[in-house]
């Protein structure tokens, strides 16, 4: 094919995988709506409930989530699988690209809870608020907890759900990876939180992000985001706000030293 021919089809392929990706919804699934519960204390304060803002830096059916009222980065790089959306699954991190134009998800970084044909349900994980266990549930093991809530996603910010790393295995909580297990159930929330779980190793989250397969898979495959698999101490930042940060610059690592000229050049890594 002539020079000008190829440059041609390149421009075209480019215009093509834009419009497509532009075009994606990142969170229309409809997963299980809970019913309302009469223990809401207050409502998600407004700026924690914002994209972005809140951060102190700047089982596999659907889980039930009931209503609202650490150590740093591996020093490591672990493997990356973010060109291929077979690798989806409960228990891997998202890591949102520098190109991702959703406001919702700029620079996030999040694990996906679960992952079948009904649905695909994850939490952001580098969304901390100001607002602390105790003035945003209405329980009373939540007495006098200080440790900040987490906005988990867009969707449903009235639902709840803890992330707990335990070496003993918690009934009712479904296992995510390793010793990190996903509590979505009110009496087991309340019968954790009255154990005073170590804040480090417990985080609360109000809402989450939902996707069909389909449209998860098409967008990791246009370069949206990035695969890693989880680990506790990614899950359980001390300082979520910089967490999306040091990933990113894990995946430009990998492609220093993978990726060649032309590759790096092509519409997918532009993302």
């Amino acid at each position: 094919m002539p020079p000008r021919q190829t440059l041609r089809f390149a421009m075209l392929f480019t215009v093509v995988a834009l419009a497509a990706f532009a075009s994606l919804s990142l969170y229309k699934a409809k997963l299980h709506a809970p019913k309302p519960n009469p223990w809401l204390r207050a409502p998600m304060p407004a700026a924690a409930a914002r994209p972005g803002c809140g951060s102190q830096s700047a089982n596999k059916s659907s889980p039930k989530s009931f209503r609202r009222k650490g150590e740093g980065l591996p020093r490591f790089f672990v493997p990356i699988q973010f060109k291929d959306p077979r690798t989806l699954g409960v228990g891997k991190l998202l890591v949102a690209s520098r190109g991702l134009g959703d406001p919702n998800f700029d620079e996030t970084v999040l694990l996906l809870v679960h992952f079948d044909e009904k649905g695909v349900l994850g939490l952001v994980l580098n969304r901390r608020t100001d607002e602390p266990l105790s003035r945003v549930l209405d329980l009373k093991a939540a007495k006098n907890r200080s440790d900040p809530v987490y906005v988990g996603g867009p969707l449903e910010t009235s639902n709840v759900f803890a992330l707990i790393q335990s070496s003993t295995t918690i009934k009712k909580a479904e296992n995510i990876f390793g010793e990190v297990y996903l509590i979505s159930d009110k009496a087991l929330f309340e019968q954790t939180l009255s154990a005073r779980p170590d804040p480090h190793v417990f985080h609360v989250y109000l809402g989450y992000a939902g996707w069909t397969e389909d449209q998860l898979r098409a967008e990791v495959q246009l370069g949206a985001w990035f695969v890693f698999p989880a680990d506790a101490a990614t899950v359980f930042s001390a300082d979520p706000g910089s967490l999306w940060q040091q990933m990113i610059e894990k995946t430009e690592f990998h492609w220093a030293r993978t990726e060649p000229l032309a590759q790096i050049a092509s519409p997918a890594g532009w993302f």
